[in-house]
């Protein structure tokens, strides 16, 4: 059930006021999130960092058209199942914290600024269980199925950069100035990382949203990129059927067809390549290189090769 009220909460930030404690998918949800406010997993987009979403798209979603429905994926739904637990081994492992569910928050004096985070963090002096009236961090948990993106266990520059995003547009609408990280990896492999509040960042991030929000204001739409969620918004743009040819420039029609050609040429070579690693895999599960992995193998049940997929490389610093 949802507790949606927008009255005070006995618990307090620096700088945020709560909106409430929304259920996702409610119209009181869809009311927090929408029209000209930014929030801390749309900061990512905003300055092309979003893994998930593109600029171009998220700026049709803040003009109020259309864009491609969500679809729950199995990451995400088995990422919102293990919240509560993985939320709890981070309380197990500090002692004398209370990490408490959050709500959705926006900024004391700039109201567009919003931000639900999963956990606010409250310390908890040995012997007392009222919690302290003012939380003095927050907690962000999260799965994944590879920690390809994530650095070793406590690396200072351990978190992807659009959770990092993320994480200073929390501390920035909330006024605290610490995040905390729990993160687990393949079902097994926990993990804890840190991210502290940098006001030249966050500066940075506030000036970036202004600035797009302008645009979507003026309808200064971004140019097309080649993110595929791009491709699926304007897919659903056009609104009707019209059987007419449409006259497009040289230059757009001469990239399209040669795209084609080297689409089938790269699919032909990515045929022979994945041939050949699966070839050396033989009856292994993983392709190695220097001690790098390359690929993974998926067997059926009777030990052939249901799929061959690729290890997500990190660009070179």
């Amino acid at each position: 059930m949802s507790t949606e009220s927008t009255t005070d909460h006995p618990y307090t930030v620096p700088e945020g006021v709560l909106i409430g404690h929304l259920t996702p998918g409610t119209a009181a949800w869809d009311e927090a999130r929408a029209g000209l406010t930014i929030t801390a997993t749309e900061i990512a987009a905003v300055v092309g960092l979003s893994p998930w979403m593109s600029r171009f798209t998220l700026w049709h979603k803040k003009s109020g058209l259309a864009v491609a429905p969500f679809e729950m994926s199995s990451p995400i739904e088995w990422g919102t199942r293990l919240e509560d637990a993985v939320a709890l081994k981070w309380q197990e492992e500090h002692p004398g914290f209370l990490a408490a569910p959050a709500g959705t928050w926006r900024h004391r004096e700039r109201d567009w600024e919003r931000a639900t985070p999963d956990r606010l963090v409250y310390p908890q002096p040995a012997g007392e269980f009222e919690i302290p009236d003012q939380a003095d961090s927050l907690l962000e948990v999260k799965t994944s199925p590879f920690g390809d993106d994530w650095g070793p266990d406590g690396a200072e520059d351990g978190v992807p950069v659009w959770y990092r995003c993320q994480a200073m547009w929390q501390m920035n609408v909330l006024g605290l100035r610490r995040v905390h990280f729990a993160v687990l990896i393949s079902g097994h492999d926990y993990r804890e990382y840190t991210v502290d509040y940098d006001e030249a960042e966050a500066k940075i991030l506030r000036d970036a949203a202004v600035k797009f929000l302008d645009e979507v204001s003026h309808g200064v739409r971004p140019p097309i990129d080649s993110a595929d969620d791009t491709y699926q918004t304007i897919r659903v743009q056009p609104d009707g059927f019209d059987d007419i040819d449409v006259e497009i420039p040289a230059v757009d029609a001469a990239r399209y067809e040669n795209a084609q050609v080297a689409s089938k040429e790269a699919a032909a070579e990515l045929t022979a390549a994945k041939s050949v690693v699966l070839d050396h895999i033989g009856t292994g599960r993983r392709a190695v290189c220097d001690e790098r992995r390359i690929a993974y193998r998926i067997p059926k049940a009777d030990g052939t090769t249901k799929s061959l997929n690729p290890y997500k490389q990190k660009e070179a610093a």
